[in-house]
Formats: C-alpha cells, structure tokens, sequence
C-alpha cells in the first residue's frame, strides 16, 4: 500500500519541478528547491491529508521556497507596482529561436501573472483549476491571463521590431 506522499504528492513532481525551473532557470537549483519542498511536505504528511487544496500548498511551498533563495543570494529586487517581487535575470539566454525569447518575456511578468500563465498554458489546467490551486476567484485567474498574455505580446512585438 503507498503512502499518502508517493500517491498524492509524488506524481506532482513533473508540474512542481517544470515550475520551479521556470522561476529559477537552472536545473539543479530547481531540483534542490523541489527536494526541499518534498521533505517539508513528507514531514506534514499527516496533517496535508485533511488539507482543502494540496496542490495550492504545494505551490506555495514551492514559491517560497524559491523566494527564501533569492533573498539569501541576494538576486531580489524591489517590489513592483502590485506589490510582487521581480527577479534579476543576470544571463538572459540568447538565441535565434522564438522560445527561449519567449521564456524570458514569461520570466519578466509579475508573479501572479507569471504563476498563472504557467499553470494554464503550460501544464494546461483550466481556469477552474489554476483558481482553486491558487486560492483565487476563476474572474481573477482570467483577467491576469489575459494581463499576462497581452504584455506577452507587446513586448515579443517590441523584441521581433528590434531584431
């Protein structure tokens, strides 16, 4: 018989991490961010199986997780005009390709849009999904999509005229 872990939080790892790397761009960094959120997890594990909305804990977990390392590191900035960190970017990647220019725009948003426009169009939950994994209302969820793709493309638009 599994765990509560290994049949509920385990096969989360594929999201989790793809969230991760998002947010921090490396690989091994997005791994130890990962780890440390399963053992957090693992050690509550009694009590995360009466929790409403696992997944949005997990998220959350991971979140911070990745915070608590930029503000040791030292690469947090200012908060923006709504309140959300913005990270430094200290290499952003070069390359003819459309995506890795894309990725970086996507890096750029503010949290909340980033967070959402990687739930819904990345790992393809729906509006209903992204808002309850979010804790948010669904009217929230589509205006920051909607926020998130416009300045998507304006900004691609301002990159492709400058190339």
């Amino acid at each position: 018989m599994n765990s509560f872990f290994e049949g509920n939080i385990w096969p989360l790892r594929g999201k989790l991490f793809r969230m991760a790397f998002l947010w921090v761009k490396d690989r091994a960094l997005a791994e130890d961010i990962l780890q440390n959120v399963f053992e957090k997890s693992y050690r509550k594990e009694e009590e995360l199986q009466h929790h409403p909305n696992l997944t949005g804990w997990l998220i959350t977990s991971l979140k911070n997780e990745a915070l608590m390392h930029f503000r040791k590191t030292g690469r947090m900035v200012a908060l923006d005009e709504n309140g959300e960190a913005r990270l430094i970017n200290p290499e952003p990647e070069r390359s003819d390709s459309k995506i890795p220019k894309i990725l970086q725009l996507v890096h750029r948003l503010p949290e909340k849009q980033r967070q959402i426009f990687q739930l819904r169009e990345v790992e393809g939950l729906t509006y209903e999904e992204v808002a309850e994994y979010l804790e948010i209302s669904i009217e929230q969820v589509k205006v920051n999509l909607h926020r998130a793709r416009k300045k998507l493309r304006e900004e691609f638009a301002k990159k492709e005229t400058k190339s």
